[in-house]
């Protein structure tokens, strides 16, 4: 049984979470955290919650084995896009677009 947890609006852009999470699609959770731990990427931070999240998802809601957990999939989506205006030259103004992302991890238990 998949278990899924979502973390919606991260201030981080789309574009620069998809190298950390290919970085630990398909590891074991333990495994992926232990990377993400040392990740150089601010973001990594972000990610990290996410799936210690759904890892408490899948022990205490269906009662699954916590060392026997893998991430099957994690996707990074576009989110929200705020609109922000900075100073230009000659008084004008300039838009400037800061992007969020959403991340769901699907984790489930290791086949024997």
């Amino acid at each position: 049984m998949e278990v899924k947890a979502f973390g919606k609006n991260i201030s981080v852009a789309q574009k620069k979470l998809q190298p950390v999470v290919q970085a630990v699609r398909g590891k074991p959770v333990a495994e992926a955290l232990r990377i993400l731990q040392f990740l150089p990427s601010p973001a990594a931070r972000d990610i990290a919650k996410v799936v210690k999240s759904a890892a408490a998802n899948a022990e205490n809601n269906m009662k699954m084995n916590p060392d026997a957990l893998r991430v099957v999939s994690i996707t990074a989506t576009e989110g929200l896009r705020l609109k922000r205006f900075d100073p230009m030259s000659r008084g004008r103004a300039g838009r400037k677009l800061k992007r969020h992302s959403h991340v769901v991890v699907v984790v489930d238990e290791r086949e024997a």
